[in-house]
Formats: C-alpha cells, structure tokens, sequence
C-alpha cells in the first residue's frame, strides 16, 4: 500500500530530525545542515536510500559516517530497511551548506 502524503510527510520530518543528530566530529553542525546529506527516498514499504558525501574525500570517519547515518535513519520508528550511498559527485562546498550551519561557523 503506497505511503499517504501525510503520512510520508510525518516519516521525513522525523528522518531529518534523525540525521541532524549525526555529526562530522571535526566540525560542530549536524550533517544535514553541513549539506552532506544529497538525497533520501523512502519506498512505499518504508525502505529509505540515502545518498550522503563528506566534506572530504579523505575524511578520518569516512569508513564510520555511513554506518552512524544507517543507525540514525533505523531509529525512525516503522523503517524497515536502510541503505546509505557515499556519493562524491557533485563534490561537496561550502554553498551546500545551511544559513544555521554557516551561522554556527562564522562563515558570514
């Protein structure tokens, strides 16, 4: 049965909230405001796909990130199945991130 808009409404809010609990540990700004995360799709059997990057290709928990993104998006409650994509095109910069993010930083 497909997802009610409302429905799917309700499960992203509660994804998003779920991922701005994880952070990069060398800067303080969740993920999802830092602009890593590129794209979430969740199938009408609530499987979500997140495609996600890092601020560098060569970041030190780059073999952690996605693991801690899975565990996130599993603690949303009705998820069945999560699978998380490191994606490195379009490469990441500063202008992915948020206004919250940038404000954080100083980066004005």
């Amino acid at each position: 049965m497909a997802l009610q808009a409302e429905e799917l409404e309700t499960l992203t809010e509660e994804l998003v909230a779920a991922l701005k609990t994880v952070y990069d540990p060398e800067i303080p700004v969740d993920i999802y405001e830092l602009g890593l995360i590129y794209k979430v799709d969740v199938s009408d059997e609530r499987d979500v796909e997140v495609d996600m990057t890092l601020t560098a290709p060569g970041c030190p928990v780059a073999g952690e990130m996605p693991g801690w993104v899975e565990d996130a998006v599993r603690s949303v409650p009705g998820i069945r199945d999560v699978k998380v994509n490191m994606v490195f095109d379009p490469p990441w910069d500063v202008s992915r991130m948020s206004e919250v993010a940038r404000l954080q930083l100083n980066m004005y």
